[in-house]
């Protein structure tokens, strides 16, 4: 009795859910969707602000004032491909990377003032 009861509960199941496997598709929906919500919540904006500071290294010329990635302020004093000279006070000069460079001193002080 108990071997009938669980075979036809068995049976009823499999008949309302249709019975088969959802196919290939319908299993990676879920995952191509997640992707897509991904890309233009993340991915997008990166590389929107990336290619916005790759632009300002490119625009940087002697005399702007910087702000580099470790928060030091300095104007430019010399610049060529890969490095930049920033001089950080009077006489103080300091070579590094122009890569390392994050903002100009402008738009650093005015993003503290919002």
């Amino acid at each position: 009795m108990l071997y009938g009861l669980l075979v036809s509960t068995a049976h009823a199941q499999t008949a309302a859910s249709g019975g088969g496997q959802p196919s290939a598709f319908e299993m990676f929906v879920p995952f191509i969707f997640i992707f897509v919500i991904f890309y233009f919540l993340i991915i997008r904006p990166q590389s929107k602000r990336q290619k916005e500071h790759q632009k300002f290294l490119n625009e940087v010329k002697r005399g702007d004032e910087v702000v580099t990635s470790s928060g030091i302020l300095g104007r430019v004093e010399g610049i060529n491909d890969q490095f930049v000279t920033l001089e950080i006070a009077d006489g103080v000069k300091v070579k590094m990377l122009r890569s390392q460079i994050a903002t100009s001193q402008k738009a650093a002080t005015q993003e503290e003032k919002k």
